[in-house]
Parts: structure tokens; sequence; C-alpha cells
């Protein structure tokens, strides 16, 4: 079973050419759980990279958590799967992959949030707190979401949209303790260096409270 309460920096990525160089230098930077989100490729490909991804993460001892679909988590051998709130239930993913599975929710209003406290997710979602373009179309839940939210599980809560190494430390100070993080590693020129920053902003924040 992975315990993810000590986890604080995910970063979602799609598949990329260079993973193998990039892979290693955001995970030595700090990032401390990787999942594959890819809405675009096929299924093949997907397997493909995480085929890449995967042993690069054990290297780490970093999870490694596949999007949507729980029948490809289980085919590449991740560490689990994380789906929104039109995907597989939960309560299927456990069926396919077992109770030490990580299994994640997206959740983006309270009465998600609500429904998902209820099931048997090993961490929730919340956001995305500012709209954001890996999430075109979807209005940003405010920050007040994300911390009622944490406030309120009993698990992490991973906190989406728009984290950087400038916000990071205000939204620690809001409450907030674990986040997603996209754009700020996957379109850094040096993801190594961004990685670095980030983390920093993120551990000073931490540590002062």
């Amino acid at each position: 079973m992975h315990d993810l309460s000590n986890r604080r920096l995910y970063l979602c990525v799609s598949i990329r050419d260079d993973a193998s160089d990039f892979l290693p230098a955001v995970l030595a930077g700090g990032v401390d759980v990787v999942q594959l989100r890819e809405k675009v490729r096929s299924d093949e490909d997907r397997l493909a990279a995480a085929r890449v991804m995967l042993p690069i993460c054990r290297d780490f001892d970093v999870p490694f958590v596949m999007n949507d679909s729980p029948e490809l988590a289980l085919a590449s051998g991740a560490d689990g799967v994380h789906v929104g709130q039109d995907d597989v239930s939960v309560a299927r993913c456990r069926e396919l992959l077992g109770e030490a599975s990580i299994v994640g929710l997206s959740t983006h209003a309270p009465a998600e949030f609500d429904a998902a406290l209820t099931q048997a997710a090993s961490y929730l979602s919340a956001g995305p707190i500012v709209p954001t373009p890996t999430k075109l179309g979807r209005a940003g839940t405010g920050i007040d979401y994300a911390r009622d939210c944490t406030a309120r599980s009993d698990r992490p809560v991973f906190v989406t949209g728009g984290v950087n190494a400038d916000n990071i430390g205000d939204l620690v100070r809001a409450g907030l303790r674990h986040f997603v993080v996209v754009r700020a590693l996957t379109e850094a020129a040096d993801p190594a260096r961004a990685a670095r920053t980030l983390r920093h902003s993120l551990d000073e924040a931490l540590a002062a409270l």
C-alpha cells in the first residue's frame, strides 16, 4: 500500500519523446508522484510510454499512475490509476487493481467531494482552482473550495490549477498541502532547475508553518 500523505508534488505529463531525460530530471528535483495523462494518443502508445516511464519512477521510489483506464494501469504494471467524474467508478478500479493499488478521483464541486469521501479512493483532487489550458472549458473553483476539501478530508487532497514556484508558498499558507503541477515543469526550458525551484519553494513554505 502506498502512503501518499507525505508526497507533495504530483506531476501530470503527457507522452514525451524525451521522457527518458525529462523524467529523471524532475524526479531528482523533487517530484514524488507521476501520472501519465494522455488524452489523445492510442492505448498502444500509452502502454509504450508507460514502459519507459515506470522503470524510471521505480528507480526513484516514486509511484506511477495511469490516467482514466484501470485496464491500462493493470496491463502496464502501474501503481494505480486516476479517474474523473465521468470515468469508470472507484469501485470498479478496486475490483480490477486490488486494495493495495492507488486510486485517485477528481472533484470539482462540493457535491462531488462529498460523494468522493464515501468512496475507496486513495487520494482526491480538487480544482482547478484557476482556469487552465489542461482543463479546457472548466471554470476555476477558487482556493476556498480546495481549502475546504483539504480541511475536511481524511486522505490527501491534491490541488490542481496553475501551481508554480511563484504561488505555491501562498497556497501552502492558505492551508493546502498537496499539489498537482503540469505546465510549470512540462513547459520549462530547464526542467531540472524548475523542479528544484518549485520543490524548494514548497518545502520552505511548509517549514515556516
